[in-house]
């Protein structure tokens, strides 16, 4: 049998650290296989310098450069045959995210788009987060990251609402969030409440992945309300230090996963939601998606 195979890459710079994903895709008579075979994440928290100035800083933007660099460096190893990078909130919100993106583009060659967040949440649930769903129901898909929470209302596997909010971890630990964007989150979730019940949470990012890890989670298995609060309860008596040393959890993780929890329990709250999905699917798979479809349609 003949299989088909490309290499492709995703490069996800986001608010609080930047991903390589390089995927194998193996086309069969009969089906196509997604292959992960590498993954590399760089925590340089650009949203720290974005939140409190409104720029990435010199030393940021330095290290996001030489990570850049490094990352071509890899796909060229691999064989990349083809790859997309998108940047989202913070250089989306920084005022010289355009000319970073342009300086990368003159050192390193390669080319960055910065996405909005809407369209951020539909990269995430086109990779995969079908297999996932009922067509029957109504899902709240809740996207956690540094600089921003995007929710998508997906009622019978049709989007049917859609909203990106200035809320995210990085921002929430600079104290950079604006009370009336809390207070019109809080009011949008409590309208879509009211016009489409939705059954479960999807939820998406790092933080909500290592959290299904630290409930000893299967995978599939779904996280409830109560655990998610009893674990956010637990979790916060402790410092960083603690945090780090008792629950063995990452520096760069340690902080932002205290506000990720409040941003889904606060979703779960207003909307009378029990049960969160956690796919483990995020804005690189949906890459890895997109850039094979339109190499699939380039051929055509």
């Amino acid at each position: 049998m003949t299989i088909n195979t490309k290499t492709l890459a995703a490069i996800d710079i986001g608010t609080n650290a930047i991903r390589l994903f390089i995927s194998n895709v193996e086309e069969y008579p009969t089906e196509t296989l997604f292959k992960k075979i590498a993954f590399l994440r760089v925590p340089i928290r650009l949203g720290e310098d974005v939140f409190t100035t409104g720029e990435i800083g010199q030393q940021k933007g330095k290290r996001l450069c030489e990570t850049m660099q490094g990352f071509s460096y890899i796909m060229s190893a691999f064989n990349v045959e083809s790859y997309k990078a998108y940047a989202t909130c913070a250089m989306r919100e920084a005022r010289n995210g355009k000319s970073v993106a342009e300086q990368i583009q003159k050192e390193c060659d390669l080319n960055i788009e910065i996405i909005s967040g809407t369209k951020e949440a539909e990269t995430i649930f086109a990779g995969g987060m079908n297999e996932v769903v009922d067509d029957d129901k109504t899902y709240l898909y809740v996207d956690v990251g540094g600089g921003s929470t995007e929710v998508i209302v997906y009622s019978k596997s049709v989007k049917v609402e859609a909203c990106s909010f200035p809320l995210g971890t990085v921002r929430m630990l600079n104290d950079a969030v604006d009370k009336e964007k809390m207070k019109h989150f809080k009011k949008w979730l409590k309208n879509i409440t009211e016009k489409y019940t939705p059954d479960a949470i999807i939820g998406s990012g790092g933080n909500i992945n290592k959290i299904h890890k630290l409930l000893n989670k299967k995978e599939r298995e779904r996280i409830t309300y109560q655990e998610l609060d009893i674990l956010y309860e637990y979790m916060k008596s402790f410092n960083l230090e603690e945090r780090e040393r008792i629950m063995k959890l990452n520096t760069y993780r340690a902080d932002v996963i205290i506000p990720a929890m409040k941003i889904f329990l606060t979703v779960g709250k207003i909307c009378k939601i029990n049960e969160i999905i956690v796919p483990k699917l995020g804005l690189s798979d949906g890459i890895i998606r997109l850039l094979y479809e339109e190499e699939k349609r380039g051929k055509v």
